[in-house]
């Protein structure tokens, strides 16, 4: 009976003790990096660019402890992770959360059961993501392997966009004028630039041993630009991408769109010596001469261990910047590794066509430097707005509030000729449903290649290609390759399907930034389904849905609003008396929103830390009956020992 009992509670301790939670405290802050002749104060996290590397393993649970110091709003998203029941974690401003203001605090709590690979994070809060990233790197759990042959060595590879200017000012400047930002003044990798640039004085070196297995985790954090990446003498093969695991493609170029990730082995079995890491722009714009992408190129270093590290690298020859065959062979050829993910959803509840639209609309009378018309994009002929400053449109949903937006997306698009229309409308889908879209990027002139990327979600890539779509086409149905951003070629088209089975309000949207407040995006409303376990628990007390519209209404306007706007939206008021009272309101229906306060003002030395542990009782997923569990496993080993001595 002893044994029975003890046998028991290990069996109860050993998934609590499996269920980390990982602990981290990021300081969003100011500070001066000196780079390409000049010194330039950014905004970045605990004084790194990148920024810290969350890592952990599948399972676990997350608290990230956000405390802004920097003079702008910000949030923080988790780029690909599903956010499964906690949509108040996701972190695009005015989408999910109201964004943590100068002074401010929030603590995220979520975790990531069922993934796996590297995702990453970054600011979703106007041009702060050029400098406020990091990578998310999300490892087997114990005893669980990877499905690739394990590799000796793990570098992370953050590439990203360079600018001597304040990132802020620059988008201000191209919102102000109703056109694009400026380009970028380099690239980097892992913040620093190589040294083919001028005064150039940093390098990222990796160094690793001979004859081994090197898994490069690749991450385009850039902001406005497509990339080429290769490794002189060396090829690749890859094995994941967007956190999915993929069949081992073999390539000596890999492509990447802003905001997706590619896992890479990479033998270093060539010659001992230095081997550069080289990334330039992959220019998708057409024709060229609209193309206004930098066209430089950033090094860094492989270095084989026991070489000198004076010698000059060796060069790669890197592809021709509109090098579309190369582009499309990488993103055509990607397959699903199979038994490694859940199947193909059939069948299709919901079917829609987004097509991806460039435009211009009249200017907008804040915009003062506007020359009457400024560059617009849509979907489905709609250019789409955030809310104003009142209210997150997961705040409305939650809270009840009316007047935030619409539910009204068109499943197709207009007829031709039809003028652009601006608003907040978003895409209810039920709770389970499969959904199926064809997203069509036209040919009209300019065109090129938009990353869609989808919140809350993977889906499965059905079949994609150049031109129009046809209509009817052979999808794949056996090995699709899975991603949360997808680049949709310029003049062409994808196909994609997703199980509608996370509740929230999840942002669809265009992952090349001064696309987004130009409008190219739009949010599906995922309801709640029947059942306690697919139901949407109430938000934790300390998020900030519903925000304080006076507070935010002066900090937004030290931001220059996207435009053209729309005319202005009613204020929100609640839902009608009949609805059931919203959590944490006290508010009367037609009164003034009055919202939790939106921060706390913690210490902003607070230091940064990973702890591995039982998650706290507010812990996201499964891991808040930790305590329970472990309470309960006390009581019964205390049982157990008291009858051994007996």
């Amino acid at each position: 009976m002893v044994r029975l009992l003890l046998a028991l509670a290990l069996l109860l301790v050993g998934p609590v003790a499996d269920a980390a939670t990982a602990k981290y405290t990021f300081t969003v802050g100011s500070m001066q990096i000196n780079q390409l002749c000049s010194s330039t104060s950014i905004i970045a996290v605990n004084g790194q660019l990148p920024g810290p590397s969350i890592e952990v393993n599948e399972g676990d649970a997350v608290e990230v402890k956000v405390i802004n110091n920097s003079p702008y709003n910000v949030t923080i998203h988790w780029h690909g992770v599903f956010q499964l029941m906690t949509p108040w974690a996701d972190g695009p401003s005015l989408v999910s959360q109201c964004p943590i203001q100068p002074s401010g605090w929030y603590t995220y709590r979520f975790s990531v059961a069922g993934q796996e690979g590297t995702l990453w994070w970054h600011a979703h809060s106007s041009f702060l993501r050029a400098t406020v990233y990091g990578a998310f790197i999300v490892r087997p759990r114990a005893g669980n392997a990877y499905p690739f042959p394990a590799p000796d060595q793990e570098v992370p590879i953050v590439l990203g966009e360079w600018w001597n200017r304040n990132v802020v000012d620059v988008e201000n400047d191209a919102v102000l004028a109703g056109q694009l930002p400026a380009q970028s003044d380099a690239f980097t990798v892992n913040g620093k630039t190589g040294l083919l640039y001028p005064c150039a004085n940093d390098t990222f070196t990796a160094v690793v041993e001979p004859n081994a297995r090197v898994l490069l985790r690749v991450i385009n954090a850039g902001l406005n630009s497509h990339l080429f990446f290769k490794v002189a003498g060396h090829n690749f093969t890859v094995v994941a991408v967007d956190g999915s695991y993929t069949s081992n493609l073999n390539t000596d170029t890999l492509v990447i769109a802003p905001g997706q990730t590619v896992d890479a082995l990479v033998s270093t079995a060539a010659a001992p010596g230095s081997y550069y890491m080289a990334v330039m722009a992959h220019d998708t714009m057409s024709p060229l001469t609209f193309a206004a992408s930098d066209t430089s190129t950033a090094t860094a270093i492989l270095q084989y261990n026991g070489t000198s590290a004076t010698a000059t690298p060796a060069m790669p020859t890197m592809p021709s910047s509109s090098d579309s065959a190369t582009a499309n062979a990488f993103y055509f050829g990607l397959r699903g590794l199979a038994g490694t993910g859940p199947a193909v959803p059939a069948p299709v509840d919901v079917s829609m066509t987004i097509e991806l639209g460039l435009g211009q609309l009249p200017c907008d009378p804040s915009q003062t430097k506007c020359n009457g018309t400024a560059a617009a994009a849509a979907m489905n002929g709609v250019s789409f707005r955030l809310p104003g400053p009142e209210a997150s449109l997961l705040g409305a949903h939650v809270n009840g509030l009316s007047g935030v937006f619409t539910t009204d997306f068109p499943d197709g698009p207009p007829p031709s000729g039809t003028a652009m229309a601006v608003g907040t409308k978003v895409k209810k889908l039920a709770y389970n449903s499969v959904v199926e879209i064809v997203l069509q990027n036209p040919s009209a002139v300019p065109t090129e290649n938009h990353p869609i990327h989808l919140h809350g979600f993977n889906f499965f890539v059905l079949a994609q290609g150049v031109g129009a779509f046809p209509g009817t086409v052979a999808y794949n149905l056996v090995d699709p390759v899975a991603r949360n951003t997808i680049a949709v070629p310029g003049g062409g088209w994808a196909v994609i399907r997703f199980v509608a089975n996370n509740p929230g309000m999840w942002f669809f949207h265009c992952h090349l930034d001064p696309h987004v407040p130009m409008g190219l995006g739009m949010v599906f409303h995922v309801d709640s389904g029947t059942t306690p376990g697919t139901t949407l628990p109430l938000p934790p007390a300390d998020w900030v849905g519903v925000c304080d519209a006076q507070n935010y209404a002066t900090a937004a306007a030290a931001v220059v609003a996207p435009a053209p706007a729309a005319a202005p939206a009613p204020a929100p008021t609640l839902a009608p008396a009949s609805s059931p009272e919203p959590a944490n309101s006290t508010q009367a229906a037609g009164t003034t929103v009055k919202p939790r306060p939106a921060d706390h003002r913690p210490s902003p030395s607070a230091p940064q830390h990973r702890e591995d542990g039982r998650p706290s009782s507010s812990a996201a997923g499964p891991r808040g009956s930790g305590h329970l569990t472990c309470l309960f496993c006390i009581i019964l080993l205390f049982f157990v020992l008291h009858e051994h001595r007996a």
